[in-house]
C-alpha cells in the first residue's frame, strides 16, 4: 500500500492570511501595539511554530510579553474565522482526497498544530473533506519536537505501517519540506499565498494545483 500525507493546514485550504489576521486582532486584544503587515509575515513564514515567532518578534522589540498566551488567544481567534468564512478546498485537493480512498491509498493529515485548529478547519471544509476520510491525523500534541523536526513524518510512517518510500508528503512551507525530506519522504511544495516565494528546492516538486495522478503515481506501493 501507499500513503499520501497533508502536511498543514494551508495544504488543504489556504488560510494564510486568515492565520495572519488572528494574529493582529490577538495583539489588539492583549494591548500590544503590534500589527504585523503581509510583508512582516511572509519573512516569518521560514519557520514553524506562533508561539515561537510572538516570542522571538517581542524579542527584537525588546518587549515582555506571555508568548503562549497570546498565541492561544490568536488560535481562539482563528478558529472562530474558520466557523465564520466560506472555506474552499485548494485546487486539486478534493480529486487527490477522493481518487486515494477509491485507490485504497492511505490518507494522512500530518501537522504540528493544534487539535482545535485542526477539528475547527475540518468542521468548515465540510461536506468536502471530514476527519473520517483520513487514515491517522497527526497534531503538536502526537511528538515532542514540532516541524522543520521530521519527528511528525516518523511518527506518521510508524502509525501508519508505511516506508517513507511509500509515501508522498504535501507541504506549503519550507519548514514542512524539510520535515518530510528529513523523514526521506518525497515532499510536493504546493506554496500558500504567503510562502510562494519561498525556497523550495528541497521539495521533489513545486505545484499551484494538486495532480491526483501524478501523486498517486509517486506514491509507490
Amino acid at each position: 500500500m501507499s500513503a499520501i500525507l497533508f502536511g498543514s493546514i494551508s495544504t488543504l485550504v489556504d488560510t494564510s492570511e486568515l492565520q495572519r489576521r488572528a494574529f493582529n486582532e490577538s495583539f489588539a486584544a492583549h494591548g500590544l501595539d503590534w500589527n504585523w503587515s503581509r510583508v512582516d509575515y511572509v519573512a516569518m513564514l521560514g519557520s514553524n511554530g506562533g508561539a515561537q515567532r510572538i516570542a522571538d518578534y517581542a524579542q527584537s522589540r525588546g518587549d515582555d510579553v506571555d508568548a503562549a498566551a497570546v498565541h492561544a488567544t490568536k488560535s481562539q481567534i482563528f478558529q472562530e474565522l474558520l466557523g465564520g468564512s466560506a472555506l474552499q478546498p485548494r485546487p486539486g485537493v478534493i480529486d487527490t482526497v477522493q481518487e486515494a480512498k477509491r485507490g485504497d491509498h492511505k490518507l494522512a493529515f500530518v501537522t504540528t498544530t493544534s487539535q482545535g485548529n485542526i477539528d475547527a478547519l475540518l468542521a468548515a471544509l465540510r461536506p468536502h473533506i471530514s476527519a473520517e476520510m483520513f487514515d491517522l491525523i497527526v497534531n503538536g500534541d502526537s511528538v515532542k519536537r514540532p516541524k522543520p523536526d521530521a519527528a511528525a513524518y516518523a511518527f506518521a510512517l510508524e502509525e501508519l505501517s508505511e516506508d517513507a518510500g511509500s509515501a508522498v508528503a504535501i507541504e506549503d512551507n519550507v519548514g514542512g519540506v524539510a520535515a518530510a525530506t528529513s523523514a526521506g519522504v518525497t515532499c510536493i511544495a504546493f506554496p500558500n499565498e504567503n510562502t510562494i516565494g519561498a525556497d523550495f528546492s528541497a521539495a521533489a516538486e513545486t505545484v499551484a494545483s494538486l495532480d491526483a495522478g501524478r501523486l498517486l503515481g509517486l506514491a509507490k506501493s
